[in-house]
């Protein structure tokens, strides 16, 4: 099954219900050098076996523009030329790096990805956006560019850690709280362990967020406008992912909460569907509280790319499904924060 989206930057082929093995029909992988990292590496040699593989250490840390030099070395080492193809196999960082690689190699080369996250399935992979971290500033160095493709192996998932299931719902629920009341429904309806034995239910899952990341990203590729709506629960769970090395999904689940305590007080946002979200995520595993330091997180939303002077663009909740950029000034957060 494959759907092609036009971008205005590009084409991107979605090649869903798929397997590894489509690779070689889709590419010449004499051409191909995988990027992945050490875990898949370890728990894939089957695959890898024959191919060109370069590998990073699992994990945030490894981005950086330390390991996008390392990596352009090894690139070179093993002959990789302006017609090479780097295809990222493995979760959010990974496609991360392998995009923005991709991007500033010899001045671009092609790419396409394998996600092997659920994360990254249904979130992290889609969209265009590649880069690095700069120390505690997530994502400050980057691009906004498509890969050719994205191969979905559902397959991948059955070594998936349950945690890295629960990091990959938190994307998900995103998605019915901003813009399907529906989707939310029927993730209230069942919970982890529901999906993680029905594949049928989670393929449509992802391509339901898929879809809408799709409609969003090709309205609005460069983030000017309703694309910023995705960042609900990013903005304070961005701070908090890097303070406490928290998990990127917990992170986030923190942040939807926080978000919809302010929707409250700025949005009129229902009690009840904050008592909705809580429910949610705690039915796959996800926090919905933890006690931070207030200063340190404001100290880092300080440096968000989504600040304007003295205000934050924050996505906020006016309902289930239908969320709103809302500019708060930087007091009104920090009392927020220090509330909860």
């Amino acid at each position: 099954m494959v759907q092609k989206v036009s971008f205005p930057s590009g084409t991107v082929n979605y090649h869903l219900h798929s397997s590894f093995g489509e690779l070689y029909a889709l590419c010449d992988m004499q051409q191909a050098v995988i990027l992945t990292d050490e875990h898949i590496a370890a728990l894939y040699p089957h695959l890898l076996k024959d191919l060109r593989v370069i590998t990073i250490p699992a994990g945030e840390d490894s981005k950086s523009i330390t390991t996008i030099a390392r990596l352009t070395k090894e690139l070179l080492e093993i002959g990789a030329t302006r017609d090479t193809l780097l295809i990222g196999m493995g979760g959010g960082v990974v496609t991360d790096i392998t995009g923005f690689l991709a991007a500033v190699f010899m001045r671009g080369i092609r790419c396409g990805f394998v996600p092997t996250t659920l994360l990254a399935m249904a979130d992290a992979a889609v969209g265009g956006k590649n880069g690095v971290n700069n120390g505690m500033y997530k994502n400050m160095i980057g691009t906004i560019r498509q890969p050719e493709f994205i191969l979905y192996d559902i397959q991948l998932l059955q070594t998936l850690p349950q945690e890295e299931w629960s990091n990959g719902f938190a994307e998900v629920i995103k998605y019915g709280c901003i813009f399907d009341a529906g989707l939310f429904d029927e993730l209230a309806q069942h919970d982890l362990a529901w999906y993680m034995q029905n594949n049928d239910a989670l393929n449509k899952v992802i391509e339901r967020c898929v879809a809408w990341k799709n409609r969003t990203v090709a309205e609005d590729e460069h983030e000017k406008g309703i694309r910023k709506l995705l960042n609900f629960g990013h903005t304070a769970g961005h701070a908090i992912e890097k303070l406490y090395a928290l998990p990127h999904g917990k992170a986030v689940a923190i942040g939807m909460m926080i978000a919809c305590h302010i929707s409250e007080q700025q949005t009129g946002l229902d009690a009840a569907t904050t008592q909705q979200l809580e429910a949610a995520l705690q039915r796959y595993h996800l926090p919905v509280h933890m006690a931070i330091d207030t200063a340190k997180v404001m100290a880092l939303l300080q440096t968000d790319k989504k600040r304007k002077d003295d205000s934050i663009n924050y996505i906020l909740l006016q309902d289930k499904g239908k969320a709103v950029i809302h500019p708060l000034r930087l007091p009104v957060i920090e009392k927020a924060l220090a509330s909860l």
